[in-house]
């Protein structure tokens, strides 16, 4: 409680007569009571707001504790659910014992598998080299073949070039002797000259398509005395003599001081046979000279020449540039010398032989030892 108190300044007691002082403790009293009554109140509405908002912040409280707990216990089950099922695969999986054995037979077999590898490794290996020699072997073979047969020195050269780089690709030393000797084949066909068939073969090409166009030359008759228009008088019976005898003369002369042979002149089908005959002389020398034949080349040319000395007057332009030509073309060569490859086709043979009686050796104790290892790796 709490009183109402005067200032001192308004209480004066009188020093020299009593004064009767006049108060009023009842109201005062009330009012007091009345503050003190609200304040309580008051208090008390602050204190029951303050325990509503803790109740309902408790309440707050406890609905989010609750929904925590709902979540573990979500998750605690859901880590239930997962250990078992953890439980479950780990009762499937095999036991250490399986394990070393499959840990065992695993090391077992990657190591039967490496010894495959280098099996095949070797096996393949051997085989590409033993393919490529036989391929260097083959190639020789092909060689000796165009030299006897076509002499055919350009392609034989590029066949034995071939496999001497097989036999470089081996890089093995036993095949010294075998290149030496391609050394040596390579030499002799470089040193030797290739005829030139194919520009012998255009050249009695072009030949045969002149043969068609060559028309045989009428021969001229030079008088050499008098003629019988010499002999006749002048008058007007002369001058038709004269050119009677030049339209007659055309077709026949004679001549009582001839000294030289005159050949019948060719035409319709003995022309044509002819020219049939020269034509086939020219396509058989033809195909001697593709195919390397000099006598055949010599003979066919020799009875080109012979048809057209024969058939064809001297004097004729085209005979006589035709006759130059073929002159020419016989001087030629159809033929050459080619070099004998057997030797060095034996040399490589020989070659392949050794290094495949090596090989079988070899593999012989290769074998053994994988035939032990086997037997021991068996349980």
């Amino acid at each position: 409680m709490s009183e109402t108190a005067l200032p001192k300044e308004d209480v004066q007691p009188a020093p020299d007569a009593p004064v009767d002082t006049v108060s009023h403790p009842a109201p005062r009293r009330g009012n007091g009571l009345a503050i003190l009554a609200l304040l309580v109140g008051a208090a008390g509405v602050a204190v029951g707001g303050w325990g509503v908002w803790q109740v309902r912040t408790l309440q707050a409280n406890n609905q989010q504790q609750l929904g925590q707990l709902q979540a573990l216990s979500d998750q605690a089950q859901s880590l239930k659910l997962n250990e078992q099922r953890v439980t479950a695969q780990l009762e499937q999986l095999p036991t250490a014992q399986d394990l070393e054995d499959r840990r065992r037979l695993v090391a077992q077999l990657q190591g039967d598998q490496q010894r495959l590898n280098q099996r095949l490794e070797t096996v393949l290996g051997a085989s590409r080299k033993d393919w490529r020699l036989a391929e260097a072997e083959h190639l020789l073979r092909l060689a000796s073949l165009r030299l006897s047969a076509l002499q055919d020195v350009s392609s034989a050269q590029a066949l034995v070039q071939g496999a001497d780089e097989i036999l470089r690709e081996q890089n093995d030393p036993g095949s010294f002797a075998a290149r030496e000797q391609i050394a040596k084949s390579l030499a002799a066909l470089r040193s030797t000259e290739q005829p030139d068939r194919t520009g012998l073969f255009l050249q009695l090409g072009a030949l045969r398509d002149q043969v068609a166009e060559l028309t045989e030359l009428a021969p001229e008759f030079h008088a050499g005395g008098e003629s019988l228009s010499a002999l006749t008088a002048d008058g007007d019976g002369a001058s038709r003599w004269s050119l009677w005898w030049e339209q007659i003369s055309r077709y026949f002369r004679v001549d009582f001081n001839a000294d030289k042979h005159i050949r019948p002149l060719l035409a319709g089908q003995s022309l044509t046979q002819v020219r049939l005959a020269l034509s086939l002389a020219l396509e058989q020398a033809q195909w001697a000279a593709l195919n390397g034949q000099a006598p055949v080349y010599t003979q066919a040319l020799t009875e080109a020449r012979d048809v057209l000395k024969g058939s064809f007057n001297q004097d004729n332009p085209q005979s006589k540039v035709m006759l130059e030509q073929l002159a020419e073309l016989a001087k030629q060569p159809v033929t050459v010398l080619t070099p004998d490859l057997a030797t060095t086709l034996s040399t490589v043979q020989g070659y392949l032989e050794r290094r495949n009686v090596n090989a079988e050796e070899s593999v012989k104790p290769a074998a053994k030892a994988a035939a032990g290892g086997a037997e021991e790796t068996r349980p």
